[in-house]
């Protein structure tokens, strides 16, 4: 018996439905969104009054309490969601695959900062910033085109020209203080993660 060949429409409506489903299981997912907002957030801000208050740069490490907690906390919540949510679209994968990309070259560029920092001295961990303000954005961007979600996308937007105002400072060798870098950071997550949570869920609970 020969395998049914699906037409030029019947084609769009699944890939439609696809769509469709992807976004209805983000519409009730903004939760994860918010989490690591909220977490980025409240370090930046923590780090940013210990450093003003010590002047000791030892407290740059409590930066990685975003990945170390962030992590993890994602992949319990996507379980959640996946039990109650039901089978997984090819969308969500892309998706899914798109921050994994983002996270795993995160962890990558992390080890390669360090070995410059241990082996010559050099300190590039500029570099992390510079990168997770350009990279996060086009995977947001990229996943809010995905599912159609417009708070995503354009919550990448301006995320995306934080970070190309970030370039240019570190190119054009203007220094990162504090006093102006920090809310610019802080701005970025408010932007990107939490402000499309709460539209994500508000969304969800509306419909």
């Amino acid at each position: 018996m020969e395998d049914k060949k699906l037409t030029e429409k019947e084609s769009l409506e699944v890939i439609t439905s696809m769509i469709a489903r992807t976004k209805a299981r983000y519409l009730g997912s903004g939760n994860i969104l918010l989490m690591w907002g909220y977490l980025a957030v409240f370090t930046s801000i923590s780090v940013w009054i210990l450093l003003a208050a010590t002047q000791q740069n030892v407290w740059n490490w409590l930066w990685f309490a975003i990945p170390v907690i962030g992590m993890p906390l994602t992949s319990i919540m996507a379980r959640r969601e996946k039990r109650t949510d039901g089978a997984v679209t090819y969308s969500d994968k892309i998706t899914s695959h798109l921050w994994s990309i983002f996270g795993v070259s995160e962890i990558v560029l992390t080890f390669i900062c360090l070995g410059f920092s241990l082996i010559g001295g050099i300190k590039c961990w500029t570099a992390m910033t510079v990168y997770t303000l350009i990279a996060a954005p086009f995977a947001e961007i990229a996943q809010g085109l995905i599912v159609k979600e417009k708070s995503l996308t354009w919550g990448g937007i301006v995320g995306l020209a934080i970070g190309m105002v970030l370039v240019c400072c570190v190119t054009g060798k203007i220094p990162l203080l504090a006093n102006w870098f920090m809310p610019l950071f802080i701005l970025f997550w408010v932007v990107m993660m939490i402000v499309p949570g709460h539209i994500i869920n508000h969304k969800a609970k509306k419909g």
